[in-house]
């Protein structure tokens, strides 16, 4: 299996930085440039979340397998981690164009969308790990 990259984010630049190891991971792995842009750009979300909310995290891109009854299935994790206030209310989040930042509102309900599979944890106090995977056609 190909080989994990953590970005740190607590800048600008590092949202940046996560964008393209995801890009890249994407497409070694062989994803079309139609879900390359649907995981940079779940990325860039997950990303500038850390930064606004919690200030400080990590995006961590992973290749995944699993097997299947008709053999490999492949594709990229997206594991967003922080230590910050946590999220309170995760239904109210998960409602489009709900926004706290002024933002345009697509923020996790738009990063599930994109994502095949999308799992949130979060604890008041505590920070919030958000981890979502796009599967290889």
């Amino acid at each position: 299996m190909g080989i994990q990259s953590k970005v740190e984010v607590h800048t600008e630049w590092g949202i940046v930085s996560a964008r393209q190891a995801g890009r890249n991971h994407a497409k070694d792995l062989g994803f079309g440039s139609v879900d390359q842009a649907r995981i940079t750009t779940a990325i860039s979300e997950l990303a500038r979340n850390i930064y606004l909310y919690a200030e400080k995290g990590e995006i961590i891109i992973e290749p995944v397998e699993e097997v299947q009854s008709n053999g490999m299935k492949r594709g990229l994790r997206i594991t967003a981690k922080d230590q910050g206030p946590g999220i309170n209310n995760i239904r109210q989040v998960m409602e489009d164009g709900f926004t706290t930042s002024g933002g345009l509102g697509a923020g996790l309900p738009g990063v599930k969308r994109l994502m095949d599979e999308f799992e949130i944890d979060s604890q008041s106090g505590q920070g919030t790990t958000i981890s979502a995977i796009k599967w290889l056609r």
